[in-house]
């Protein structure tokens, strides 16, 4: 009876520490952690929220929400709509990511609840599609903006729209690859220069409100279009403008007290977003009517050409910034992912090394960076919107699904931040929603796609994870090897500070 108690004791002493590795917030595996101790105050993960939602949605979105509603009543409750989901979904990502304290997003979270499967998916999916194409679609809007004064009257040219937005990921890639401070530095900085043209485009429109210019909110319900299907896609071109809500998830590790300025962060950040875009919006429809606002080919530049001119040039410059901060935001984040997922064998180990040089996470960015200049090459915004949209939505309702799971499956986990059950089960209804209402209402072959790609990755996880061929290790290791040197990267414990 001694020696069997002994066991079980070692047994439970063993399950504890498991326990604690997955929700300490000083991960075993510390160099990163070191170089990139960014966040030591609330402001600086603020930016990062604020910074990453606040780019090219919301002087893109507001004509397709419209488009949808058809009215500026209905436009702007789904706005304000829009941002309380932002905000719900948050606040089921702050619990689960104080419970389990480790960067990658979603994939810790879905590893955890359902096993090695999802969260592969999930890797697979965001690797190959959602994070590159997000990445992409905001460059491709930089580039449209940056390019739009040199041709005046016309259409900038799709080349030059499409190289623009290659040097741009390059040299994002480059500063996330050579700094981790420098990326977070340039970060501050670009929201610093978005919220400028967010607070002048707000203020213009709350002068021009008090000088009485309020005829465009008369029966401002007027011929909407209310229907299950155009409030569906109305969220989508939405949401689209509020992604970036989940990203602090993605650098948890890198926090300083995630359990204090995680939430804290989100709760601050994602309501002052989203009362920056109702009012950017209605600053809109204070000089524009409903059809000038959908014929306008940029709705942000063509309220600077009524309001700002002769100084109109401001809007496109800052507008530029506005993206680039985005742009950098997701690379920054996104890059955590592929590190994170190749440290736990689910991609190609070097995906996982860190630069000697730098302590970046160098390979999982460069990589990211490549797939997302073969998405410009032959795509268009609306294409990639309608792959990422999809997509997105389908782990954002599995991972607050995840939550609710381990409700009831790790009651023994500590949970500093603890919603009340009801927020992650109406955030996964919406999701769901979200999910099918397109398909149903607007099918279009782009889903089909997606989804064929999303599980054409148990077929790689079968071959590569699971059976762990031996030829494809043969391949690997030499191209592993061989990377090593080229861009002096070697595993994060390998590191001596």
């Amino acid at each position: 009876m001694g020696e069997e108690s002994l066991r079980k004791r070692k047994g439970e002493d063993r399950g504890r520490e498991d326990i604690q590795s997955i929700q300490s917030h000083e991960p075993q595996t510390m160099n990163l952690q070191k170089q990139a101790n960014l966040f030591l105050f609330p402001p600086c993960g603020i930016c990062m929220i604020v910074g990453t939602i606040i780019g090219s949605g919301i002087f893109v979105s507001p004509k397709s929400v419209l488009a949808n509603v058809g009215a500026v009543g209905p436009c702007l409750i789904v706005w304000a709509a829009c941002g309380v989901l932002a905000t719900l979904g948050a606040l089921c990502f702050a619990e689960l990511g104080t419970m389990i304290t480790k960067s990658g997003g979603e994939y810790p979270y879905l590893m955890e609840a359902f096993g090695p499967i999802p969260a592969f998916l999930f890797s697979w999916t965001s690797l190959l599609v959602t994070k590159p194409s997000s990445f992409a679609i905001i460059c491709l809007s930089f580039a449209e903006y940056a390019s739009a004064p040199f041709y005046p009257g016309c259409d900038p040219p799709q080349v030059v729209i499409k190289c623009l937005a290659a040097a741009a990921i390059v040299v994002i890639t480059i500063v996330n690859s050579l700094s981790v401070k420098l990326g977070s530095y340039l970060q501050n900085f670009l929201t610093a220069a978005k919220m400028i043209i967010v607070t002048i485009i707000i203020v213009s429109g709350i002068v021009l409100l008090a000088q009485g210019k309020t005829e465009n909110f008369k029966d401002s319900f007027k011929d909407s279009k209310i229907s299950v299907g155009s409030i569906s896609l109305a969220f989508y071109n939405g949401l689209w403008a509020y992604d970036g809500w989940n990203q602090l998830n993605y650098i948890t590790e890198e926090l300083k007290n995630p359990y204090r300025n995680l939430p804290l962060s989100i709760i601050i950040g994602i309501p002052l977003v989203t009362v920056c875009y109702i009012l950017i919006n209605v600053s809109y429809f204070t000089v524009m009517t409903s059809t000038e606002l959908l014929q306008s080919p940029a709705v942000a530049v063509t309220f600077g050409d009524r309001v700002l001119y002769p100084a109109s040039w401001i809007v496109p410059l800052f507008v530029v910034c506005s993206t680039l901060g985005a742009a950098n935001g997701t690379c920054f984040t996104a890059g955590r992912l592929v590190y994170v997922a190749g440290r736990e064998g689910h991609m190609l180990k070097v995906l996982s090394y860190i630069s000697v040089k730098h302590l970046t996470p160098a390979p999982a960015l460069i990589f990211y960076g490549a797939v997302a200049i073969i998405y410009i090459i032959p795509g268009d915004i609306n294409t990639l919107i309608n792959y990422f949209s999809f997509a997105v939505w389908i782990f954002y309702g599995l991972s607050v699904l995840a939550l609710i799971v381990m409700r009831f499956t790790r009651k023994e986990f500590r949970r500093p931040i603890r919603v009340p059950i009801v927020i992650p089960v109406i955030v996964t209804l919406i999701a769901i929603l979200l999910v099918l209402a397109p398909i149903i209402t607007a099918p279009e072959l782009a889903y089909l796609y997606c989804a064929l790609f999303i599980l054409s990755g148990l077929i790689a996880y079968t071959l590569f994870v699971h059976l762990k061929f031996s030829w494809a290790q043969k391949i690997s290791q030499p191209i592993t090897m061989h990377l090593q040197m080229l861009l002096e990267v070697v595993p994060e414990e390998e590191v001596t500070l």
